[in-house]
């Protein structure tokens, strides 16, 4: 399954690269990818598991960027 996020408060084009990296990292995710200008963020992941990823996920863009928040 793959879907696409908004972004908020998403500051700096060195932080979408760190979260993005971070994501990839994540078992099950397929794909991940973090568009700095775009504010937006595309995860392609396993569909059964897909809301356990996505918390994972929202744990490491905030490790990285404390005041972003995933638009789910």
């Amino acid at each position: 399954m793959k879907r696409v996020y908004k972004l908020e408060d998403l500051d700096c084009a060195n932080c979408a690269a760190k979260m993005e990296r971070a994501i990839q990292k994540i078992d099950g995710v397929r794909a991940a990818s973090v568009a700095f200008m775009a504010q937006r963020l595309s995860v392609e992941a396993e569909d059964d598991r897909f809301e356990e990823i996505m918390d994972k996920v929202e744990r490491a863009c905030k490790r990285v960027e404390p005041d972003c928040r995933i638009l789910r």
